[in-house]
């Protein structure tokens, strides 16, 4: 038996007037998940222990099934981990966002947040960015490393947990009240605002009509993580095949293997089919039993707040993800299932996470039902199966 999870990161939402009350994935042309839905258990889960943030890194971590009130030492140390790192067990690690304030002729601590990814800049635009702030901030004690895309890290050694504000928090707010209390950390915010807004990659992207990548914005603090084995965990070895370093971190963290898929760039445009194929290989010709393929593009058109781009990314992953890997797996006559889930709702109208209850589907390739259900959240929550910890999810799909 061969097990696959398709992670729709930030998937579920909440009924929209502009879509007649219905959901992204209630409005989405999704074929392949609707076939599935009749041969499939649908249900509902809770991926986020209370009391917990509702980031993807905790969601993630209970669908791999670690119990993140167990496991979580924060978000940043396991991109750290991805982009190779070497933590010593006193370092504090911080995401270092590179975002997009309003320019406007205000003090800093009057501008607005407008985008949270800076046109989800590319990797090769960013690093040119960062190498120009940190030219001036790194020293001893504040390290910077380049990630992908808007989302980097930064090392404080031997420094301090500080609880800081996730840039897609502050969307269109007045960032002053959610900047760093430490004062470092602020003139380095403010530092890296004064050397990017007027820099020349900046100002030919506004010449573009692409937001400028015009600060850092610290958040996500966290020390050294220590994950068990994942083969040791369930004894089957995995790969994990996701565009961002926080998943890619929490596999390395968990001793899985990673796919590295060319054009994989955790946006909306995505290779959807490349890590569809990597997962069919993996499973069929190259000896793994369980691959997690991890697409963050819903997550991303949430919080832009497009309720038609989310639908896109949706339907994307229902042809260009779920159609390929089934397809694959049923012409490799492997007996599989397949887990289809989100990890959290990021939710149209808020624009950031939430810590409800998802929807989850599995599909056994040996043992197709015979349902009426479609895959959403509404019919999801009317079929009256609902799991209360996330991380039971993966001993459920193995059993």
């Amino acid at each position: 038996m061969k097990y696959v999870v398709v992670l729709g990161d930030g998937m579920a939402d909440y009924p929209i007037d502009e879509l007649n009350g219905k959901t992204p994935l209630e409005a989405a042309s999704t074929p392949m998940m609707d076939e599935l839905a009749k041969m499939s258990e649908i249900g509902m889960v809770k991926t986020i222990p209370d009391g917990m943030s509702p980031g993807s890194d905790t969601a993630n971590l209970s669908v791999l099934g670690y119990d993140p009130r167990k496991y979580y030492t924060g978000r940043s140390p396991l991109e750290a981990l991805s982009i190779g790192v070497d933590m010593k067990d006193t370092d504090v690690v911080y995401r270092c966002n590179i975002v997009t304030l309003t320019e406007e002729d205000l003090p800093y601590e009057e501008q607005k947040i407008i985008d949270h990814s800076s046109d989800e800049i590319s990797t090769e635009e960013a690093r040119i960015l960062m190498e120009a702030v940190c030219r001036e901030l790194e020293n001893e004690t504040y390290q910077f490393y380049v990630g992908t895309s808007y989302r980097h890290c930064m090392v404080w050694k031997e420094g301090q947990v500080l609880d800081l504000v996730p840039p897609h928090d502050v969307l269109t707010q007045v960032i002053g009240p959610h900047l760093p209390q430490d004062e470092i950390l602020l003139q380095m915010q403010k530092r890296s605002y004064e050397i990017l807004k007027n820099h020349p990659i900046n100002l030919e992207r506004k010449a573009k009509g692409l937001n400028p990548a015009n600060s850092f914005w610290f958040w996500g603090a966290g020390t050294r993580p220590a994950l068990d084995s994942f083969e040791k965990l369930y004894h089957k070895k995995g790969v994990m095949i996701s565009a961002v370093d926080l998943l890619k971190g929490i596999a390395v963290g968990a001793e899985m293997d990673r796919k590295i898929v060319e054009g994989a760039n955790g946006g909306l445009n995505t290779n959807y089919e490349g890590k569809a194929q990597a997962a069919v290989d993996a499973l069929t010709k190259e000896g793994y039993d369980f691959a997690y393929i991890h697409v963050e593009a819903p997550d991303e058109m949430g919080h832009q707040g497009s309720i038609e781009r989310k639908i896109q990314a949706i339907e994307n992953l229902d042809q260009r993800v779920i159609k390929i890997v089934k397809e694959g797996l049923d012409a490799s006559n492997e007996a599989y299932k397949m887990l289809i889930m989100p990890d959290h709702p990021t939710p149209i109208s808020l624009r950031t996470h939430v810590s409800d209850p998802v929807p989850y589907m599995i599909y056994d390739s040996t043992a197709p039902r015979n349902e009426t259900w479609h895959y959403n959240e509404r019919e999801a929550q009317e079929n009256g199966i609902r799991k209360e910890h996330g991380w039971d999810m993966m001993s459920y799909l193995l059993s």
